[in-house]
């Protein structure tokens, strides 16, 4: 399916990653965000790609997710391994992120390294509410440096979290303005603030509006519920800052390509925010 979308921000939710624990939610929050019932024990690849394919997904980032310091109860990861095997079972439909542990020091490094140089994963993916890390803290900063180094992206969640699990109810540590010291220190380095910013959309634009190495992905939320500014800023004069991304499970990709498809974007816009803008910022994604 050459030249379909690409979805930025994609989460492994196989039945095995749900008997493995790799998702982090309990099943309070998949029915605060009204999950199906054929859902909530995982859906295999092959399903999800048949899904890509009715929504017209070309290709897939999937996450190595590193969330939160394994040493404190209620962390988990998903190994770079399990990833890297299903990018390399289908690398025309998924490329691989690579979850950030900052509290692993120079270990989380030569990870970093690995998974790009070994695995080919084509960008990183952070989780400061996990750590309890705000984005410009400088346990954070040798990562931003090694991703300058590796000529790799950085995507992280900014503005709020939910209570993904009652076990580990997580604070919001990453304000969309917190980015402004990051890249003003690395504007070398492609920042990508996933989940809208909510409900500090306004900072999240501004960011984008003022740094030349700010993104923003538009995930985690339905395209039908997107704040209006949101949808005039990606179809207008921040059509090159905009990315599509689902989150799966938390969004369905069909849902969101019609959501998207209902705003009637310009044809210009509508193409930077589904392939284009992605392919500029993840130079290490196939063409």
């Amino acid at each position: 399916m050459k030249n379909g979308y690409i979805d930025i921000v994609c989460n492994l939710y196989t039945p095995e990653a749900c008997e493995n624990g790799w998702t982090g939610l309990d099943e309070n929050f998949k029915k605060q965000v009204r999950m199906p019932e054929y859902m909530l024990n995982g859906v295999s690849i092959e399903d999800y790609i048949r899904k890509m394919d009715q929504a017209g997904i070309e290709r897939s980032l999937l996450i190595a997710v590193r969330a939160g310091d394994l040493n404190i109860n209620g962390s988990w990861e998903i190994p770079y391994q399990v990833i890297a095997d299903i990018c390399d079972e289908y690398p025309d439909r998924f490329s691989g992120l690579a979850g950030i542990d900052q509290t692993r020091g120079m270990q989380g490094l030569q990870d970093l390294e690995e998974a790009v140089n070994k695995f080919g994963f084509v960008g990183a993916h952070w989780y400061p509410h996990w750590f309890g890390c705000p984005p410009d803290a400088p346990q954070i900063y040798p990562y931003y440096a090694k991703c300058c180094e590796l000529n790799i992206p950085i995507m992280m969640q900014v503005g709020q979290n939910l209570v993904y699990s009652k076990e580990r109810r997580l604070p919001s540590v990453a304000r969309p303005i917190l980015l402004d010291q990051v890249a003003i220190d690395f504007p070398e380095l492609p920042i990508i603030g996933i989940h809208i910013g909510v409900p500090w959309t306004d900072e999240m634009i501004s960011m984008c509006w003022k740094h030349e190495n700010i993104y923003t992905a538009g995930d985690a939320y339905a395209p039908k519920h997107w704040p209006p500014q949101y949808i005039r800023y990606a179809d207008s004069y921040g059509s090159h800052k905009v990315l599509f991304g689902t989150d799966w499970p938390v969004i369905d990709p069909q849902r969101a390509v019609q959501e998207i498809n209902d705003h009637n974007f310009r044809k210009e816009s509508h193409e930077k925010l589904m392939r284009g803008n992605a392919l500029t910022v993840f130079t290490k994604i196939p063409r």
